[in-house]
């Protein structure tokens, strides 16, 4: 058995965050387990129950604790607005926050013991805007993360950048760009190879998935730009979400619109070879996860979650499995 969160937006119905258990390639959602709705993004604090997560319509942060019945224990705001991802370092000592209305990245000391935040946080605003006028007028933080060595990476859409961090005692202090994606194209992921200094890089306007070196310094290189859709492909469509498997073998991007994954094959040095597309059997895929051999998949506006079995190969196939989560924008896994 294995068990998963999941969010919803209460725009298209959800009510809470929803409880899902995957047994024997079988997927059941229960009822909300906890009043927090708008959950875009979250993460766990490794070694507990704990769990952050955004309420991105109210600005706020919010820590649950599986361990006493997923009640919040905290709320907190976010240092900006519209919160869309978070990211804790090593030591679950830093929380970075990502604020896609104001393009703001807030970066919190958290107490160890209680999970509280301590003190004001460290907040940086970026400026800069993009050639796509009604989406790039101004920056927008889409995505934060630490690499091993403790470097924090925000990627802005609205500014075609990726910001190098180098946190010193819950300070920020002033980035470096680290890359500077094609204009218009609006960077929206990244994800870290998990043994190659390699990351790559989902363009939400372009469509594109982007292989990147990753230097001594923490600086990126393109190396190569693989579209994510398939030739000829004529329906208006956006860059959705990004995952890889454990091993590293294999990565996942969803098509929001064209409404399919793309799977792509990474040898020894990290490189990518596209390896063929996917139906995800709902409206809009925002979220991917890799769990029990199955690829999950939550869909914003129709579809709720569905389940795509791997093959051997890593491979997904067609949807065998959905659980109703209205407006799913989120999913996370439970520690057994």
């Amino acid at each position: 058995m294995t068990m998963l969160i999941a969010g919803g937006y209460a725009g298209t119905g959800a009510r809470g965050l929803y409880p899902l258990d995957l047994t024997a390639g079988v997927l059941r959602v229960g009822d909300p387990i906890a009043p927090v709705v708008n959950v875009s993004a979250g993460v766990a604090v490794p070694g507990t129950r704990r769990w952050f997560v955004v309420d991105e319509a109210a600005g706020r942060i919010v820590a649950l604790d599986a361990a006493t019945g997923w009640q919040p224990s905290v709320s907190f705001g976010s240092g900006g607005i519209d919160p869309c991802h978070l990211a804790l370092d090593a030591s679950a000592g830093l929380l970075a926050v990502a604020n896609y209305g104001d393009g703001a990245v807030a970066l919190f000391r958290i107490d160890p013991d209680t999970g509280r935040p301590s003190g004001a946080p460290a907040i940086h605003r970026h400026r800069g805007s993009g050639p796509v006028k009604d989406r790039q007028a101004g920056p927008h933080a889409h995505w934060v993360g630490f690499d091993p060595a403790g470097r924090l990476y925000a990627v802005d859409l609205g500014a075609d950048r990726i910001l190098l961090f180098h946190p010193r005692q819950g300070a920020l202090g002033e980035p470096v760009v680290a890359h500077v994606a094609p204009p218009g194209s609006g960077p929206r992921q990244l994800a870290f190879h998990p043994s190659r200094p390699v990351a790559y890089l989902l363009c939400e306007l372009a469509s594109t998935l982007t292989v990147l070196r990753v230097g001594g310094r923490g600086m990126l290189t393109a190396e190569r730009t693989w579209p994510m859709l398939p030739a000829g492909t004529t329906v208006e469509s956006l860059g959705g979400a990004i995952v890889l498997n454990d091993a590293g073998t294999r990565l996942h991007v969803s098509n929001r619109g064209h409404d399919s994954i793309a799977t792509f094959a990474l040898d020894a040095s990290g490189d990518a070879t596209p390896l063929g597309h996917v139906p995800t059997g709902g409206r809009s895929p925002r979220f991917l996860l890799v769990a029990d051999e199955h690829l999950l998949v939550a869909h914003e506006q129709a579809g709720g979650v569905t389940l795509l079995p791997l093959d051997a190969g890593g491979i997904p196939q067609p949807p065998a499995g959905r659980a109703d989560v209205p407006g799913a924008c989120f999913l996370g896994l439970l520690s057994p």
